[in-house]
C-alpha cells in the first residue's frame, strides 16, 4: 500500500450465536507506534472499560494481529453490537456501536408464579433492568421460564418474548405466557409385581392419580424429583422385606398429545426373597468385639432388610468414632446362597488412624456470634475426635433455632495424618418475627392478636419479645426476655412481666373477670444434655373484678380475703423432649414437671403439674399419640386454694365434647368454679386424610379423651371421670393450624354442658 493513503479502516463481523469473530481486513497496514488512542461511540460505557482491554498502549507499536485481538477482547465484554478500528496517521480511532440496555422487564399471562420471584430469577441471569440486553440471554431465559412450568406439570405453556426500543437506546422486554392448563396424572402402573399388589405397592407413592383434595396436595401433579423419591421408596420397601436383588428396570412417562394427562410405568423385577443366615466380624475391632456385636441390628433366621445393614455399619462406623478413629471404614459384603435363597454378611471394619480435631471453623454466620454456635459445642479443639459428641455439638445447634440448615464437615489435615478440621457450616433465617393475627374460636369467638419477637437479638442468641392478646377470655399483655447463656456454664435467665385478665366462664354468659399482674425471674440449670431444671420466683397482684355470674364461691373468698390479693411465688420445673418434631410429631416422648409455692404475701398455697406425651409411630402413615396431665393445688397456714389457680378442664385440650372449662365443682349458682385437683388422658390416632396422600400437615385423627377436675376435698376419683370420642381434623394450613373436634359423651352426668363441634383457627392478615 501506497504510504501517501494516511487513513485505514480495520472491519469486524462478529458471529455472537457461535462464540465466533472473524476479523476481516480490507487493507493491511504496516506497524506504527501509537501516538494516540480516541474512543468515539460511547454512551454509557466508561472509556476506562475499553483501555483496559485493549492490547496495546500509546507508545507501543501497533500491527494488525494486536488489532485482530482488540476487536475480540472488546466483544468479548458482551457491551457493543459493533467495533471498528481507524487509523489516522499515527492515531488509533476505537468506533463503538453499544448493546441497549434493558429499561423494564415485564411478564404479562404469568398466574402459577408472582412476578418479584421471576424478575429475581431472570437478575440472577443476567437480565435485570439497566444490563446489557443480549438476545442470547434473553432465549435462555424463555426457555428457562418453560422449564419451571413444566416442573409444575404445565406442559402446554407457550412463551413470547417481546422486545420494544425506546429512547436512549433502551429496550424493554415483555414476556407474554400462555400458561394453559395443568397436566394431570392420570394412570400409575407397576409391572412385575408378583408379592404385593399393585394397589398396595402404589399407596406408598406421594404421586397419585387425584382424590377430591388434590387441589390443595398436588398430588395428581407429575414430578421428576417427586417420582425419584416415590421410586426410592418403593425399592426401599423390598429391600427391607428380602428382596435382595430387587430392581426397576425402567421408567416410562408418557404424556398425550394434548398434553393434558400423563401416564407412568414402572417396570420391576422382584427376584428372590432372601433370608439372614448368619453375620460375623472381620477386620480390627480395636479388642471391643463383643460391644461391636450387641450393635448388630441385622437378626439370623429374618429376611434380609437393607434398613437393618444401614443401620448396623453406621452404628459401627459411630462406635469407631467415639475412641478417635474419625476414618474408620467398615463395609457389610453378603455372601450369596441362590439355591437356598440365603444370605450371610459379613462386616468388615478398617479403623484406620485415631485423629485429633486441630480446629473447630464455623461458616455461613453472617449475623450471628461465633461463640453462640461454639458454646453449644461438646467437642473441644485439641482433642480426640469424638463422633458422638460432634454429632450432639450439631444437634444442639441445630436445636438454637436460629439457622435452617447445620452440617459439620470433617477436612483431613494436609502434611498431618492424624488432625482433622471440623468445619460448621451454618444457614442463618430471619429470627425477627412481627405478627399481627386474627383467631375465632367456638370458645372466645374473635381475638386479635399482636406480637413483636426476636430470638437471636444483635446475634448474641438473647430472645426478646411482646406480645399481646385479646381474646375475650384469656386477654394478655407479656414482655419476656431470655439469655440462654446468663453465665458460661450454660445457665439460662428468664424474665417476663405480664398482665393478664382471663373470663373462664365466658362461654357461660358469665361477664365477671380475674385480673393477674405480676414480674418473675427464672432460671434453667441444664443438668445432662437432654434434662433442664428451672427455679424462679415472681410477684402477682390478684384482683377479682365483679361482674355478671360472679359465682358465689368468688363472692365468699373476696368477703373473706378481698377481692385483691398479693402473691409471692417460687417456681420450679423440670422438662425432657426428645420428639422428633415440635410441630408434628410422630415419635419421641415429652415430659415436664413444675410447681408453685406462695411463700410470702396475702395468699399461701402449693400447685404441682405433671405432663408426659408418647408418640408410637405404627408406619410411614399412622401415630398413636397418648397424653396424660395430672394437677394438684393445696392452700397453706390454713387458708383455701386461691381460686385464681384453678385447674379447668372441658373443651379442645382436655375433654372434648364438653363446653370449654365446663366440668368440675360447681357453686350455688351452678355455674363450674374450677378446683385445685386435676387429671386428664387423652389418646388419639392419627391418619392420613382421605384424598391427601403422605401429607403430615393435613390428618385425620380418632380419639378418646377422659378427665375431670376435682374440689379441695375430693379425691382423684376415677368413677368421676367424664369420657368422651370422636373424630377430628388437624391441619398445619397456609392461614394457620386448624383443629376441628367431633365428639360423642361416653361418661357424663346429667346437670353436664355438651357441645359436641368444636374448632379453632388462627391466621394471619
Amino acid at each position: 500500500m501506497q504510504k501517501q493513503l494516511n487513513r485505514f479502516k480495520v472491519r469486524a463481523v462478529c458471529a455472537i450465536a457461535a462464540g465466533l469473530f472473524v476479523v476481516n481486513a480490507a487493507w493491511a497496514v504496516d506497524p506504527f507506534t501509537v501516538r494516540d488512542i480516541r474512543v468515539e461511540g460511547l454512551q454509557r460505557v466508561e472509556p476506562g472499560t475499553i483501555f483496559a482491554s485493549l492490547p496495546f498502549r500509546v507508545g507501543e507499536t501497533y500491527n494488525d494481529d494486536k488489532g485482530s485481538t482488540a476487536i475480540r477482547a472488546l466483544f468479548g465484554l458482551g457491551l457493543f453490537k459493533d467495533v471498528r478500528l481507524e487509523v489516522s496517521g499515527d492515531v488509533l480511532v476505537v468506533i463503538v456501536e453499544e448493546r441497549p440496555t434493558v429499561a423494564d422487564v415485564d411478564f404479562v399471562g404469568t398466574k402459577e408464579f408472582d412476578k418479584e420471584v421471576l424478575k429475581k430469577a431472570l437478575r440472577e441471569a443476567g437480565i435485570a433492568d439497566g444490563q446489557p440486553f443480549d438476545k442470547a440471554l434473553a432465549d435462555k431465559a424463555e426457555q428457562e421460564l418453560k422449564r419451571q412450568y413444566i416442573n409444575k406439570s404445565l406442559y402446554g405453556v407457550e412463551v413470547i418474548t417481546t422486545v420494544t426500543p425506546i429512547e436512549r437506546n433502551r429496550v424493554n422486554l415483555t414476556f407474554n405466557v400462555v400458561e394453559g392448563d395443568v397436566a394431570k396424572i392420570k394412570e400409575i402402573h407397576i409391572t412385575g409385581n408378583k408379592a404385593f399388589s399393585e394397589s398396595t405397592l402404589l399407596g406408598l407413592f406421594d404421586l397419585n392419580t387425584g382424590g377430591w383434595l388434590s387441589w390443595y396436595t398436588k398430588s395428581d401433579r407429575y414430578s421428576r424429583a417427586k417420582l425419584n423419591a416415590d421410586i426410592e421408596t418403593l425399592r426401599s420397601y423390598y429391600l427391607s422385606r428380602g428382596y435382595l436383588e430387587f430392581k426397576i428396570d425402567s421408567t416410562q412417562v408418557a404424556i398425550s398429545p394434548d398434553k393434558q394427562s400423563i401416564a407412568i410405568t414402572l417396570n420391576v423385577t422382584e427376584g428372590e426373597r432372601f433370608v439372614v443366615s448368619g453375620v460375623k466380624l472381620e477386620g480390627n475391632y480395636l479388642g471391643k468385639d463383643e460391644e461391636f456385636k450387641s450393635l448388630v441390628t441385622i437378626k439370623p433366621g429374618e429376611p434380609y432388610n437393607s434398613d437393618a445393614i444401614a443401620e448396623t455399619t453406621k452404628a459401627f462406623t459411630d462406635y469407631f468414632g467415639t475412641f478417635g478413629f474419625a476414618f474408620a471404614k467398615v463395609e457389610a459384603t453378603p455372601e450369596i446362597d441362590r439355591v437356598n435363597n440365603r444370605v450371610a454378611f459379613v462386616l468388615q471394619a478398617d479403623p484406620s488412624r485415631r485423629a485429633y480435631v486441630r480446629r473447630i471453623n464455623v461458616a455461613g454466620n453472617n449475623r450471628t456470634r461465633d461463640e453462640v454456635v461454639r458454646r453449644e459445642f461438646r467437642q473441644f479443639e485439641s482433642s480426640w475426635y469424638d463422633g458422638d459428641k460432634i454429632r450432639l455439638s450439631r444437634d444442639r445447634v441445630d436445636r438454637l433455632g436460629f439457622f435452617t440448615d447445620v452440617n459439620v464437615e470433617t477436612q483431613e489435615v494436609t502434611g498431618t495424618a492424624d488432625q482433622v478440621d471440623l468445619t460448621v457450616s451454618v444457614v442463618e433465617k430471619p429470627t425477627g418475627n412481627l405478627q399481627l393475627g386474627a383467631g375465632f374460636s367456638s370458645a372466645d369467638k374473635l381475638s386479635l392478636m399482636f406480637g413483636i419477637k426476636q430470638e437471636n437479638v444483635f446475634g448474641s442468641g438473647n430472645y426478646l419479645g411482646i406480645e399481646l392478646n385479646t381474646s375475650k377470655s384469656n386477654r394478655q399483655l407479656v414482655l419476656s426476655t431470655i439469655d440462654p447463656y446468663f453465665t458460661a456454664d450454660g445457665i439460662s435467665r428468664t424474665i417476663d412481666v405480664y398482665d393478664r385478665t382471663s373470663m373462664p366462664l365466658s362461654g357461660q354468659g358469665g361477664d365477671y373477670s380475674l385480673v393477674t399482674k405480676g414480674a418473675s425471674i427464672r432460671f434453667g440449670v441444664p443438668f445432662t444434655e437432654n434434662d433442664t431444671v428451672y427455679f424462679g420466683s415472681g410477684y402477682e397482684s390478684l384482683t377479682i373484678v365483679p361482674g355478671t355470674l360472679l359465682p358465689v364461691s368468688y363472692q365468699n373468698y373476696a368477703n373473706q380475703f378481698g377481692y385483691k390479693s398479693i402473691s409471692i411465688p417460687l417456681t420450679v420445673g423440670w422438662s425432657r423432649d426428645n420428639r422428633d418434631s415440635a410441630l408434628v410429631p410422630t415419635s419421641g416422648r415429652y415430659q415436664r414437671v413444675y410447681g408453685d409455692w406462695g411463700v410470702a404475701g396475702d395468699i399461701k398455697f402449693v400447685r404441682a403439674n405433671y405432663q408426659i406425651q408418647q408418640y408410637i409411630p405404627l408406619n410411614k402413615q399412622f401415630t398413636i399419640a397418648l397424653n396424660g396431665e395430672l394437677g394438684w393445688g393445696k392452700g397453706l397456714n390454713g387458708q383455701p386454694y386461691p381460686l385464681f389457680k384453678n385447674y379447668y378442664s372441658g373443651g379442645l385440650g382436655s375433654v372434648r365434647g364438653f363446653q370449654q372449662g365446663s366440668l368440675g365443682p360447681r357453686d350455688a349458682s351452678d355455674l363450674a368454679t374450677g378446683g385445685p385437683k386435676k387429671l386428664t388422658l387423652n389418646a388419639e390416632v392419627l391418619a392420613p386424610f382421605p384424598g391427601a396422600g403422605n401429607d403430615r400437615t393435613l390428618r385425620l385423627y380418632g380419639f378418646v379423651d377422659a378427665g375431670n377436675v376435682y374440689g379441695d376435698n375430693e379425691s382423684y376419683r376415677l368413677n368421676d371421670l367424664r369420657a368422651s370420642a370422636g373424630i377430628g381434623i388437624s391441619w398445619i394450613s397456609p392461614v394457620g393450624p386448624l383443629r376441628i373436634a367431633y365428639a360423642v359423651p361416653l361418661r357424663k352426668q346429667p346437670n353436664d354442658r355438651i357441645e359436641r363441634l368444636q374448632f379453632q383457627i388462627g391466621t394471619s392478615f
